[in-house]
């Protein structure tokens, strides 16, 4: 009981660490690109990997956790893929309206539900499906404005969405199969991410912005601000992948639109963002299919708990009548062989 609790506190932390560090570098982000003018964001994330790797490796270097040994081909590919899908949702957000991006965030979990099943043969409830579907359809009231289709566009974002949901599920998957910790994968695959980013960032950046990140003028406050959000950043990067290990890449998604109607809701108290009923009524519905999806996963997991408990049990049970009967046979040979001894003296 006391690991299962310990387990739990450590899902919430690692939850709350993912919301709060991810809305402060969405509010920290935004300030930088619209009022600072600053629209590299694919050279950024680069940047905060970078700093995430350095971050990490002073603290293996200091002991606070254990760098453990993995396949160097499984991290280097799964790094690569996962800075491939960054680049590509970036793509996707440059080539399409930003209704038809915030479709293609939303396609992520059906696809990764789909993915899931057909291929990890995990099973999904019709309770826990119809509370993601009622998620969805609330935050695409709350933040799907217009869907303006082009064939580019459309294939961009399909391939953000594929590469999207098998990194993470390969995040979850490659923690339990290699039994490695979160900062242990993230170490080890944050070189890879970074590296793909650090090439084709400021390719992808001068095509979407048509301005060059080596001829931006850096003034002190956007240096500043860059320097804020590459700091935030570690702490989004690693909540993401202890997140996922934790929970799985379903969950993640889930708290993912509970973060776009955090932002929603503080873009409109803090920056004064224009805020309809339209926002509110989607956010309230998101709101509802996020707490049936969390009370429906819990009573799912107690009821798995008080199977695998009752299942021990038994075989606990099985056990100790087995070793009773072994010992009463074991007992009753010892007395055949004293009897048989007896009569023949």
């Amino acid at each position: 009981m006391g690991e299962m609790s310990s387990f739990q506190l450590g899902v919430i932390g690692a939850l709350f660490l993912s919301v709060a560090s991810s809305v402060s570098i969405v509010i920290c982000n935004k300030a930088l690109m619209s009022n600072l003018g600053f629209p590299f964001a694919t050279t950024l994330t680069s940047w905060h990997l970078m700093v995430t790797f350095c971050t990490l490796h002073a603290a293996q270097r200091l002991n606070f956790f254990e760098s453990k040994a993995v396949d160097v081909k499984t991290v280097m590919l799964f790094g690569i893929l996962n800075g491939i899908s960054i680049g590509l949702l970036n793509l996707s957000l440059g080539f399409n309206s930003i209704g038809f991006y915030q479709m293609t965030k939303l396609a992520i979990i059906p696809f990764t539900v789909l993915l899931e099943t057909l291929f990890l043969k995990k099973q999904f409830s019709q309770k826990i499906k119809f509370s993601l579907f009622l998620l969805l359809v609330g935050v695409g009231i709350a933040s799907v404005t217009d869907l303006q289709l082009n064939m580019v566009g459309t294939i961009l974002s399909l391939l953000a969405i594929v590469t999207t949901c098998v990194g993470q599920i390969l995040t979850n998957t490659i923690q339990k199969r290699l039994n490695v910790s979160s900062t242990q994968l993230l170490y080890q695959s944050a070189p890879f991410q970074a590296a793909v980013l650090f090439v084709s960032g400021p390719l992808v950046d001068q095509f979407l912005t048509k301005q060059n990140v080596f001829a931006y003028k850096y003034s002190p406050v956007v240096l500043a601000f860059i320097i804020l959000s590459c700091l935030i950043a570690v702490s989004v990067n690693f909540s993401t992948f202890l997140v996922i290990g934790k929970t799985s890449p379903v969950t993640y998604q889930v708290l993912g639109h509970l973060k776009t109607c955090l932002v929603l809701g503080f873009g409109y108290t803090l920056l004064h963002d224009p805020f309809t009923e339209r926002n509110i009524i989607g956010i309230l519905v998101a709101i509802c299919g996020m707490g049936l999806y969390s009370y429906f996963c819990t009573q799912e997991n107690k009821k798995k708990q008080s199977g695998d408990l009752s299942l021990s049990s038994q075989m606990k049970d099985h056990k100790e009548t087995a070793a009773l009967l072994a010992h009463h046979q074991e007992k009753e040979g010892h007395e055949v062989k004293k009897a048989a001894k007896d009569s023949i003296v």
